[in-house]
């Protein structure tokens, strides 16, 4: 990997972890623990809400250190791999390479917040009626967009070979 694509996954991670971390901070700092503003009546709110969990509250009903352990080891190795990938693609695969900087970035924004408070801040709450949509964060947007990124790759067999 070359200096420029360094610089690539450096300056789009970079950016998504500042901007997860300062709307975090932001959300923690003005809001109380469930309280929550409406944007948009019957679909959007942010609403502070802890995920002790992964992905959809996955494993949010195990033990503190359970999770802890789980989600520590499992962002590691994603963010590790996801290292080891970009390393392998982003000369030549320049959209792949920002999929998988996003990718990166959301990993480490939401590690942070299991490193520092032992959970995930979220706050971002789409609805329609009754039906919400899980709570969620910057750093689950840059990994959905990335992840877009990533299956259009694969679908459309646009694949390096590594």
């Amino acid at each position: 990997m070359g200096k420029k694509e360094l610089i690539r996954l450096s300056l789009v991670s970079g950016i998504v972890i500042f901007a997860d971390q300062a709307t975090k901070k932001l959300i923690m700092a003005t809001l109380a623990l469930h309280e929550q503003i409406v944007v948009i009546d019957n679909f959007f709110n942010i609403t502070h809400v802890l995920n002790p969990g992964g992905a959809f509250g996955f494993f949010a009903t195990q033990s503190q250190l359970v999770r802890k352990i789980v989600f520590l080891l499992l962002s590691s190795v994603v963010a590790l791999f996801i290292c080891w990938f970009y390393s392998r693609v982003a000369r030549t695969h320049l959209f792949l390479s920002y999929g998988l900087a996003l990718i990166f970035g959301g990993a480490v924004g939401n590690l942070v917040d299991r490193f520092l408070y032992g959970h995930v801040v979220d706050f971002l709450d789409l609805y329609i009626g009754t039906a919400h949509w899980p709570a969620f964060n910057v750093a689950d947007s840059a990994i959905s967009i990335g992840m877009v990124i990533l299956i259009y790759h694969v679908v459309f067999k646009k694949m390096p070979d590594i």
